[in-house]
């Protein structure tokens, strides 16, 4: 019977490897977690090209930081950490110039949305409504403070468990959970009057 291999510790011996000079290790590490890094700035910015940039300047910041990696937590709650924090830099920058805008072929697609599905259709008015709603989801999702909107996509889109969210964001379990309750309050409250039967409902 096969034993099982522990992830942490196979990431570990990546880790090493990449340290003593192999170059092979670290594109493992990349090939593993170069998906979720990019949705998780994708879930951060709303914005595919951005996702990609900070996806690849988050590896390439942890390749060059990578000597001091002590391996507490694990590699990925580390790199997930960087991709955060560039994220975060990246939106504060976007704010400042005043310039944040949505197009229509960088609207989160069914598959991508990692808290509400709408049902898909073929009827060209009815898609053209689904895509005003995603419009509206990712404008809701964006809306959420930062730390609001972090445990959402980590929990929702990641699939983390509260333990690895607060390691990741380096917080309490508690506090991830009273953050994510609040989350999900606000996108709920946020989200209802356009919601009803997948497509959006006029405000009066």
């Amino acid at each position: 019977m096969d034993k099982k291999v522990d992830p942490i510790s196979e990431d570990l011996e990546w880790v090493q490897r990449s340290q003593d000079g192999d170059q092979e290790a670290f594109s493992e590490l990349v090939r593993k977690y170069q998906k979720r890094v990019y949705y998780l700035a994708y879930g951060m910015l709303g914005n595919r090209e951005d996702a990609l940039d900070i996806a690849q300047e988050a590896f390439l910041k942890a390749f060059r930081s990578l000597k001091g990696f002590q391996g507490g937590g694990g590699f990925y709650t580390w790199l997930y950490r960087i991709a955060y924090n560039l994220s975060i830099d990246f939106m504060r920058k976007e704010w400042r110039k005043k310039n944040l805008e949505y197009r229509d072929n960088q609207d989160l697609t069914e598959e991508e949305d990692p808290v509400i599905r709408v049902p898909s259709s073929s009827h060209p008015g009815q898609e053209m409504a689904q895509k005003e709603l995603n419009r509206v989801i990712m404008d809701a999702i964006q809306s959420l403070p930062e730390e609001h909107r972090s445990v959402i996509l980590l929990r929702e889109m990641e699939g983390l468990s509260y333990e690895d969210i607060a390691k990741t964001l380096r917080i309490r379990k508690g506090t991830v959970m009273s953050r994510l309750h609040y989350a999900r309050q606000e996108l709920q409250k946020n989200l209802m009057p356009y919601i009803k039967e997948g497509e959006i409902r006029e405000k009066k």
